[in-house]
């Protein structure tokens, strides 16, 4: 098997355990602890805190001691953290589980999509499609599966045993990859070591275009947390049932996933900024129309589109961070990328809860998408587009060698 489709393999299986420890379980484990409302919230948000801490570091640190051992280390935590969950009594002690459960996404996402975006330029947005999307057929696939095997168990302990279990899968996987990845050249000493590391992060941090990039894929999930966290009650508010909210929910997650490869493939052939700005503008556009609508098919139309806006931004903007920074910073790159993104995934939801208490949904969606709708403009103005597209660009080249 290719190191690509070791790495797509490893993504899903990784994602898969790993959110079948979230909804709906964790929720449910959290009030039955007697977690007040506000602490559910921190508990559930805790592992996306741990990656703004730790995913810049550890992107880092891959260009140093390379990807393999870095993504080795990252599973070691898909597989650990669960087997304490049995052992929880109290809230508080659930908080910082999922602290330390936060750990293996951190370490192991920044990299795995630092190695993907190193296998290769000309098709660079297409197999950060494919890789993405795997990473959306598992993080779909875990809570399913969750929330059966916690209904038929009625079991907290089991569940989260069979999370550990499945943790292992994807270091079985990494352990079949082989080291192809580089790590840079070894330092004299652990002072030498540590100039690269932080001359590493304080380059790509000086670099506007990636920063400018990263925060398009941060505006993106300001708009898309707040369609997850509250298309749900607002659903209910309008009479649908739990059934027809997962099938609007899941037309929308179906439509994220199928256009992932295909939109990070044309990216590829028409260059990353096109994408970025036509994503960003059709999520703008759809998210003020939910809190508008009544039907369930309309909804489900509206919200398909929503998530073709995301699945057509997330594969151009990491492919752009990718392209515009040297190989050995590619690792730093993405860990500055996915900081930033989950700064906007953490904060999209708080944004809208926010503004919902005070101005209602319409209001409150409407604000968030002229919010995306004025990066979208941002960026046009601030980050120049390639001359040609990367696969023409890399044509070229060869021409002239």
């Amino acid at each position: 098997m290719s190191p690509f489709l070791l790495l797509v393999l490893a993504g899903f299986l990784a994602r898969f355990g790993y959110q079948m420890a979230r909804s709906p379980v964790l929720p449910r484990f959290a009030q039955d602890l007697g977690a007040a409302p506000a602490l559910l919230g921190l508990i559930v948000a805790a592992s996306t805190v741990t990656g703004i801490v730790i995913k810049l570091p550890a992107g880092a640190l891959s260009d140093l001691l390379g990807r393999k051992r870095m993504m080795l280390l990252g599973c070691c935590f898909f597989a650990g953290p669960p087997l304490l969950y049995p052992l929880i009594h109290s809230p508080g002690a659930l908080l910082g589980v999922r602290f330390l459960h936060g750990v293996a996404t951190a370490i192991f996402s920044p990299v795995a999509s630092a190695y993907v975006a190193d296998l290769s330029r000309r098709e660079r947005g297409e197999k950060l499609g494919w890789f993405a999307a795997a990473n959306d057929l598992g993080a779909t696939a875990g809570p399913l599966l969750g929330g059966l095997l916690l209904f038929y168990t009625a079991s907290y302990t089991a569940t989260y045993l069979a999370v550990s279990v499945l943790g292992i899968l994807p270091l079985l996987v990494m352990l079949r990859m082989p080291d192809a990845d580089q790590p840079a050249a070894h330092a004299a000493t652990l002072g030498e070591r540590s100039r690269q590391f932080w001359a590493g992060i304080a380059e790509v941090l000086s670099n506007r275009p990636v920063l400018v990039a990263s925060t398009m894929e941060a505006a993106m999930y300001v708009g898309y947390g707040a369609f997850l966290g509250f298309f749900p009650p607002y659903a209910k508010g309008i009479g649908l049932n739990d059934a027809q909210i997962a099938l609007v929910m899941g037309g929308h997650l179906a439509a994220t996933m199928v256009a992932k490869p295909f939109s990070g493939r044309l990216s590829d052939r028409l260059g990353r900024k096109p994408l970025i700005v036509a994503g960003l503008f059709l999520c703008a556009a759809t998210l003020p129309a939910v809190p508008t609508l009544t039907s369930i098919w309309t909804l489900a139309l509206v919200s398909g589109l929503f998530g073709l806006g995301v699945a057509i931004v997330t594969p151009s903007t990491t492919a752009l961070v990718a392209d515009l920074v040297e190989t050995g910073r590619m690792g730093s790159a993405m860990g500055v990328f996915g900081t930033i993104w989950d700064c906007g995934e953490a904060g999209g939801p708080i944004l809208a809860g926010l503004l919902i208490s005070a101005l209602f949904y319409s209001a409150a969606f409407a604000l968030i998408a002229v919010f995306m709708a004025a990066v979208a403009c941002f960026f046009m103005v601030t980050v120049s587009d390639p001359s040609v597209p990367v696969a023409a660009r890399g044509g070229e080249l060869r021409s002239r060698q």
